[in-house]
């Protein structure tokens, strides 16, 4: 503990201490503010805690991405002032450069985090002429990703931890790829080939079946044979063929009831005309006794002994008489019409049905060519995972013997080094992950 003068005080306490920044300092405190300095103390301890630890060595790099808050001791009100707006997450460009507001771009690849922290606070107090220094901290928020390749299950870019190694990384890319090199996996394979081969086998049953049951439609029948391509026993069959007499029933019944109903109509309309024929007839002979009077009166009406409005009245029966004969006619017109419509829709209600049956025998046709081939290979899949040739080979198969390889860029060269699976690994690093040539190789 020294002593000097200062802040017109007879007397103060010096303490050497050192700041939450790493660097050491003298403050000059009179007693009554050592206690409010300790407060302020504590508030900046809050702004410096960690959130994710890194070595101290650790160099920056593309992809890294910092938090970084700035906190100010202010001499003259003896309190720290936060720097809020400066405060954040900043990531490392792709050039190596940190962009921080008031500061600009500065190179941030190859600095440790207190390198990155110091020159921070000192591009502030330069800028802004400040008569303290910011004191900045700067921490790993999260750092760049690391990369593996080769012989593993899952390659590819994957978050660095802490204390990494090329074991630890390979298990996080799933372990090692087990592959034909390795043997396959004769329990999983062969389960995997059976429930393939069941369902591939139920669908090539239901389309053979689907099948002659539109062959049967399109040949008018309502029954159809079980094909001889299926094999008996199977407990499904008897519920397949249910279901497919049940559809191929029901088209036909609604075909017939279509044409039925046309039938009905054409029978109505039949009948209609018969009657309307009829009445035309009927009408005839009325026209025809109309003429007749109307002649006899004519002569009449000429010599005065008939009034003239008796002639135009037997005149004006024929007239109306005629017309309603025309209407007639007209109504048969329309009936004729009606019935060649009603034989048009019994024609397109026979096509349509039968174009969709064709098409669907198509595509029934391609659906069963394509079950027929996966069950085939599923099938053989099976017999391949069951042959005890292949167990026998597998008792035999060792474990692959692998090795390991880093590609590190440091001071912008790009080194590749043999490595074990206690290798530390750093963020940026690629791992190579090979399979040892064998003997026969």
């Amino acid at each position: 503990m020294i002593s000097s003068g200062g802040w017109g005080q007879s007397e103060s306490e010096t303490y050497l201490t050192k700041d939450l920044f790493g660097l050491s300092y003298a403050c000059n405190l009179m007693p009554k503010t050592t206690a409010r300095l300790a407060g302020a103390l504590l508030v900046a301890a809050s702004l410096a805690m960690p959130q994710l630890a890194a070595a101290g060595d650790y160099q920056l790099g593309p992809q890294d991405k910092l938090n970084i808050r700035v906190a100010e001791w202010q001499t003259v009100d003896g309190t720290f002032r936060d720097w809020s707006a400066l405060n954040g997450e900043y990531s490392v460009g792709p050039g190596g450069t940190l962009s921080v507001p008031f500061v600009g771009d500065m190179q941030a690849a190859g600095k440790t985090t207190a390198e990155v922290a110091s020159a921070i606070g000192l591009a502030l107090q330069r800028k802004l002429a400040l008569p303290d220094k910011p004191e900045a901290s700067v921490e790993m928020a999260q750092f760049r990703p690391f990369y593996i390749s080769g012989e593993v299950q899952n390659p590819g870019q994957f978050p660095f931890v802490p204390d990494l190694t090329v074991l630890k990384a390979i298990s996080i890319a799933g372990g090692i790829r087990r592959n034909a090199d390795y043997g396959p996996q004769i329990g999983k394979d062969l389960v995997t080939a059976k429930g393939s081969f069941d369902i591939y086998d139920d669908q090539r049953i239901r389309l053979l079946v689907k099948r002659a049951r539109i062959d049967a439609d399109l040949a008018g029948k309502t029954t159809f044979e079980v094909p001889k391509e299926i094999e008996g026993g199977d407990p499904k069959l008897a519920t397949i063929v249910a279901d497919e007499t049940a559809i191929l029933v029901s088209d036909q019944k609604s075909l017939k009831l279509k044409l039925d109903a046309l039938d009905d109509l054409k029978g109505v309309l039949q009948s209609e005309i018969e009657s309307l024929q009829k009445k035309i007839e009927n009408q005839q002979k009325q026209v025809d006794l109309a003429e007749k009077q109307a002649e006899s009166i004519g002569p009449l009406a000429q010599k005065g002994l008939v009034a003239n409005a008796r002639l135009l009245s037997s005149q004006q029966s024929v007239t109306d008489l005629q017309g309603k004969i025309l209407d007639y006619e007209t109504a048969i017109l329309t009936a004729k019409q009606s019935i060649s419509k009603a034989e048009q829709d019994a024609i397109d209600a026979r096509n349509s049905l039968n174009s969709t049956l064709t098409a669907n025998r198509q595509q029934a046709e391609a659906d069963l060519n394509e079950a027929t081939l996966k069950a085939g290979m599923q099938k053989g899949l099976i017999a391949q995972a069951s042959d005890p040739a292949t167990a026998a080979s597998l008792t035999s198969e060792q474990e692959p013997t692998l090795l390991y390889s880093l590609v590190r860029v440091a001071d912008g060269k790009t080194s590749e080094v043999e490595a074990k699976e206690d290798t530390p690994v750093l963020p940026g690093d690629v791992i190579k992950v090979k399979l040892a040539p064998t003997a026969s190789q």
